[in-house]
């Protein structure tokens, strides 16, 4: 009887295993939480209002809970596709180190707890916010989207922006102009940051059956948007210090970072089909890590220097 149960569980992706923490904290993402955090962190301290110490611990806490949880049901749900990609295939679901069931259950768990715990105990909008992303991740991008159409990571992208408003809405429990502009800069570093990983892994997305624009439109076609892209991305990089919301120190750093971006997009639209290790692709890929970290550095140093001067005047 019970050799029956076990292997009744183990058909419906419910089985016990074997994991250990560590295997659960990489279905976190933990990479991908870590850009989060950091730009949601930016937000809540670029915005205006004052915030006792221990909410913002909280905040950033919840929304670092809530993004790891959005890893989690990603990797429930493309274990199939992660199973034949190289770049993916030792992730603990696809590898067998954590069931299915098991990848589910953390997620949702997860999901309610961090949901929950920003609402309750920092505001409801910002926890709307939270909950508003998990779900355009894990279901609108996920389970639709990244399957479906080679604009996948545009739209998707979404998701991936509104950690920094989600910051700001946690201290002010409002959405501003200013917020709406650093979602902006990850909404347009998205798609050339992804689009530079499909030109070299192009045949694992072919393998997994994921509509990728290389994939689909072709490389040259690729390469042109990730041109058009960077070149709209650099002026919004610079647009919070034209607006009035941060130093020229800022928009000098901003305006340079962005043409090292539009430089390695132009070498990638230059690139010879004959490269097949697609070299200016892998440059410009490691180079927008940088310049997002870089960006998003810049803007809360700059806030951190305006609010210690304003504090100094007022003294």
């Amino acid at each position: 009887m019970a050799l029956v149960d076990e292997t009744r569980m183990e058909e419906t992706g419910f089985r016990m295993s074997e994991a250990t923490a560590g295997d659960f904290f990489a279905l976190l993402k933990p990479r991908v939480m870590s850009l989060v955090v950091f730009t949601a962190f930016v937000g809540l301290v670029a915005a205006p209002t004052p915030i006792n110490p221990a909410i913002a611990v909280i905040a950033i806490l919840a929304i670092a809970i809530g993004a790891g949880a959005s890893g989690a049901l990603n990797m429930w749900y493309d274990a199939d596709i992660d199973a034949v990609m190289t770049r993916t295939a030792s992730r603990p679901v696809p590898s067998g180190r954590v069931t299915p069931g098991e990848a589910l259950s953390f997620g949702l768990v997860l999901s309610a707890l961090s949901v929950m715990t920003l609402g309750v105990l920092v505001n409801w909008l910002s926890a709307a916010l939270l909950a508003f992303t998990i779900f355009f991740y894990a279901v609108v991008y996920t389970m639709w989207l990244k399957r479906w159409t080679p604009q996948n990571i545009v739209i998707g992208g979404a998701a991936g922006a509104i950690p920094p408003v989600i910051g700001w809405a946690a201290v002010t429990g409002s959405v501003s102009l200013e917020s709406v502009i650093l979602f902006l800069i990850i909404f347009l570093w998205t798609p050339p940051h992804f689009w530079a990983l499909a030109l070299f892994k192009s045949q694992d997305y072919e393998r997994a059956g994921i509509p990728m624009l290389p994939n689909v439109a072709g490389e040259a076609s690729t390469r042109r948007q990730i041109f058009a892209y960077a070149l709209l991305l650099a002026p919004v990089g610079v647009a919070p210090w034209l607006l009035g919301y941060a130093s020229a120190a800022y928009g000098l750093a901003a305006a340079l970072l962005g043409a090292g971006f539009v430089w390695y997009a132009w070498k990638v639209l230059r690139m010879p089909d004959s490269d097949r290790v697609m070299r200016p692709a892998k440059a410009l890929f490691g180079y927008s890590l940088l310049y997002l970290f870089a960006v998003f550095a810049a803007y809360l140093a700059d806030s951190v220097v305006e609010r210690m001067l304003a504090a100094a005047g007022g003294a």
